[in-house]
């Protein structure tokens, strides 16, 4: 890869931007009745319909013109071969050995990952085994029924949308539980409908000194020891998710019940570890390793296809044409799946977090816009609330639809529903409707012409806006195993482009360094003077809030 290279790529899709400014998706289906079958693809059990899109063959080549100018190839060959490719933490990027279930040879430092990774699936077996068959009792010799996880980001963003997804699977009489705010409103509403009796606590972090986490850990941890009066319970309700055994074992845990994970793995790519241990014991180990080898199965044909046809790289040169090209800032992600309503809270963070840089990899700023701003809802709840801005908005703003063919929970004929709603909203912002048809309709309707016309403007929509479906049978533990690895390395390939690092987050630590700091002096009640005036004005009028409610309760 050279620079220059990557720039004459980047000055050629310029050119064609200018060239097809006023492309118009009617005429394109119009014109090209194969539409579909060229502008679409399937993998892993995943339908993707990448036709709604302001993109003709063309501009497909220029951009994968481009990723090659970029030296894809090379980078995904250097991430799957255990390379450091993730320079400014000096380490590895191996999530995807942790669904290596085709057996090759993934080694770091010349050391092979693999027994590391199968001995750690094995004692999640073993322990899974013994909760689900009761083997594993509590303090007064009672089975579990309800698992709390006590995280926070990767370790609460993952396994919470996971469970959620794969509910229909949980094992009978299992419950999931998911606490990740220190706002102690979070932890206290979980408690409030449990059993102590009967509650299993899992405890995720890496280093186990993560302050939000185990905040909430130790105030979980006394409120097991209130009803329980005795040290050992603690043994007996909570398991660690962690490398840091010393600090699990002054905690009250069992070193036989901490589960560790490696520094190759980002906690926003961890779900597929031990920090999924939560989701094993919601569905067993069978179907958790069925969820892995549909991540595996994603990678196998990023790792193994042409750019061409490869699916995450297209997704991924999609999102650089709108986001680098267009002007898009933002990227909806529209699950019509109920099950799914985690996944874009869950896909922010893996993007943003991922790709939300502003130098290149060696430190300088970057020369184009990088990650975009994702967010969704499911549908059809979101048709009812920000869909007026995707149809008539002034903004271009790419979405995602995502639907199963197949309902978990039929009912009548919902799902039916559901699908026609989510196939007409994509049809819907690719056709739109002219003011000529918008006019016709009104008056057909028998509206007079005057008040027509004055109406039609408002009834217009401006259409030709990109929207992407993929499609499913349905939504089963390989299938959102391949779907959550299709969007890791879309988000991958972007940083590539980009020349960023999409595997370190040094952004979120600015802001814990100074809430540490503050913790003193809003413990306190004097006046306080050392910060800019909006930190300290915020912080004196805490104080006066807290004695005027002092006062009042006196």
């Amino acid at each position: 890869m050279t620079r220059r290279n990557v720039q004459d790529a980047w000055s050629q899709l310029e050119a064609h931007r200018a060239r097809v400014a006023e492309i118009d998706m009617r005429r394109l289906f119009a014109e090209d009745p194969e539409r579909f079958s060229v502008f679409s693809l399937a993998a892993a059990g995943i339908l993707f319909d990448y036709s709604r899109h302001r993109v003709t063959r063309e501009t497909m080549a220029l951009l994968f013109d481009l990723v090659r100018a970029c030296g894809l190839r090379e980078r995904i060959d250097a991430m799957f071969r255990g390379e450091r490719i993730n320079p400014t933490e000096n380490r590895a990027v191996l999530h995807t050995a942790l669904r290596n279930r085709c057996g090759r040879d993934v080694r770091l430092d010349g050391q092979p990952v693999a027994p590391l990774v199968e001995s750690v699936l094995l004692r999640m077996r073993s322990f899974v085994g013994k909760v689900h068959s009761g083997e594993w009792k509590g303090y007064t010799g009672r089975r579990m029924t309800d698992v709390v996880n006590i995280g926070i980001g990767g370790s609460d963003l993952g396994p919470v949308m996971v469970s959620q997804a794969l509910k229909p699977w949980w094992q009978p009489g299992m419950r999931a539980h998911f606490v990740s705010n220190v706002d102690p409103s979070h932890l206290l509403e979980t408690l409030a409908g449990l059993d102590a009796e009967t509650t299993l606590f899992v405890v995720a972090s890496k280093t186990f000194t993560t302050a939000e986490t185990m905040m909430n850990a130790h105030a979980a941890r006394n409120w097991l020891l209130d009803q329980a009066s005795d040290e050992s319970a603690v043994a007996r309700h909570f398991v660690a998710v962690s490398t840091n055994a010393e600090r699990v074992a002054a905690f009250g845990i069992h070193p036989d019940n901490m589960f560790g994970f490696w520094d190759w793995v980002g906690g926003r790519y961890s779900v597929w570890s031990a920090v999924g241990l939560p989701v094993a014991l919601m569905i067993g180990m069978d179907l958790f390793e069925q969820f892995l080898d549909g991540g595996c199965a994603m990678d196998e044909h990023f790792r193994l296809a042409e750019f061409e046809s490869s699916m995450p790289v297209i997704m991924a040169v999609l999102g650089i044409w709108y986001n680098d090209f267009w002007g898009a800032e933002t990227h909806a992600v529209l699950p019509y799946d109920q099950y799914l309503s985690r996944f874009p809270a869950y896909l922010q963070q893996l993007d943003m977090e991922s790709n939300g840089k502003s130098v290149t990899r060696d430190g300088k700023p970057v020369a184009s816009a990088t990650g975009p701003i994702v967010w969704g809802e499911p549908g059809t709840n979101g048709q009812h609330a920000f869909y007026q801005l995707i149809h008539q908005g002034t903004r271009i703003i790419p979405c995602d639809f995502l639907m199963a063919a197949c309902s978990q929970r039929p009912l009548g004929d919902q799902h039916e529903t559901l699908l026609a709603n989510g196939i007409a909203q994509g049809q819907a912002l690719m056709r739109g409707k002219t003011h000529d048809e918008a006019l016709a309709e009104l008056l057909a309707a028998g509206m007079g012409r005057e008040a027509a016309e004055a109406l039609a403007p408002h009834k217009v929509f401006a259409g030709n806006r990109p929207s992407s479906t993929l499609l499913y049978r349905e939504l089963d533990p390989f299938t959102l195993g391949s779907l959550i690895a299709l969007y890791e390395h879309k988000v991958f390939v972007q940083g590539v482009v980009w020349n960023i690092n999409s595997f370190d987050q040094w952004g979120v630590e600015l802001g814990k360094q100074l809430a540490t700091a503050l913790q003193r002096d809003l413990a306190g009640d004097c006046r306080i003077q050392e910060h800019d005036a909006s930190t300290n004005g915020l912080i004196d009028t805490i104080h006066a809030l807290r004695r005027e409610l002092t006062d009042d309760q006196d």
